[in-house]
């Protein structure tokens, strides 16, 4: 005799198959929705324009790296607006090889958008950019008044 489970009798849901294979089948429902984000199949290719971004506080403020190799620092736009620090750009890339008797010819484009909301207020009149081999870092200094900015707020017992 069958022993019943949560699932139904021997691990066979309501749904007429085995749990974990609907499961499987709905996690490969979203990974296949996932990858046609953006208008086309997801690729390492298309990953590469989400550039890593390290944020890091100082005593002096927050400063921001950005990785962007291959990209030229005149495609790269950054803004600061509701203490929200925006980095933008455009990649574009073509290679092109030739042989006695062969021909490659690659391109690789796109554009990111990274926007990353400051943990301090910020001196908008000290902020500062430089771009150096292709490692863009923003400096964000804190605004001279955020200390008394801050409100302390008494917890009460209910």
């Amino acid at each position: 005799m069958a022993l019943p489970t949560l699932f139904g009798r021997r691990g066979v849901s309501s749904f007429g198959s085995d749990p974990f294979s609907t499961m499987r089948r709905e996690m490969d429902r979203l990974f296949d929705e996932f990858r046609g984000v953006g208008g086309g199949p997801y690729t390492a290719e298309a990953a590469a324009f989400a550039p890593a971004v390290n944020v890091r506080q100082t005593e002096k403020g927050v400063e921001v790296t950005a990785e962007l190799p291959g990209i030229d620092e005149k495609s790269v736009e950054v803004s600061l607006a509701d203490n929200a620090l925006t980095i933008r750009g455009e990649k574009k890339e073509e290679k092109e090889e030739k042989g006695e008797n062969w021909y490659m010819s690659e391109r690789s484009f796109g554009s990111f958008v990274r926007t990353i909301p400051m943990p301090i207020e910020v001196d908008e009149g000290k902020v500062a950019a430089q771009f150096k081999n292709g490692v863009l870092t923003v400096t964000l200094p804190s605004a001279p008044d955020t200390e008394r900015k801050t409100k302390k707020i008494e917890v009460k017992s209910g």
